[in-house]
């Protein structure tokens, strides 16, 4: 494991800095690396496009643990979003339309995206194109929470959807 992270380096000389984080100042790799098996520890590259580049005796197991905390806990704070469906028909009441909308003001209060689709079958798919926009314009007016659109109005072969999220 030693050779491997020795061999990494390739400038003649590094900047070193210890275990406890202090600078030991621009070393040669030779110098470096005695130092570091003089302390049973591992010459590890920090950071390579410094000039010169940066290298750190330390443990690598404990090099590897704190490098997988970090990524642990940059995933941990990362928020993940989906998009949401939410479906109506033409014919569709106006209390199933308030039921839908309170759904979507919820999931655009926990931050997702929301795909709001007109169904549509058989001959409704041809009907006016304003008169089914002003249908889906009915939910969009119920929706409580801020939104913005994020993908218009487009027409699919099962009718037509709108794109919405959380306005900023």
């Amino acid at each position: 494991m030693r050779e491997r992270i020795n061999n990494q380096i390739r400038a003649k000389e590094l900047r070193v800095i210890d275990s406890e984080n202090n600078n030991l100042g621009v070393l040669s790799i030779k110098d470096a690396l005695e130092l570091a098996q003089s302390k049973n520890l591992d010459l590890i590259e920090i950071s390579p496009n410094a000039n010169p580049p940066v290298g750190k005796i330390m443990n690598f197991g404990k090099y590897q643990y704190e490098a997988s905390k970090k990524l642990k806990k940059a995933k941990a704070g990362a928020k993940t979003t989906e998009t949401k469906s939410i479906q109506v028909k033409i014919g569709t009441g106006e209390h199933d339309l308030e039921l839908k909308a309170k759904t979507a003001s919820k999931w655009l209060k926990e931050g997702h995206r929301i795909k709001i689709e007109l169904f549509l079958a058989g001959r409704a798919k041809y009907m006016d194109e304003k008169f089914l926009r002003e249908r889906l314009d009915r939910v969009l007016h119920l929706i409580t929470e801020n939104y913005k659109v994020s993908d218009s109005y487009k027409k699919g072969p099962k009718g037509l959807t709108i794109t919405i999220e959380k306005a900023k």
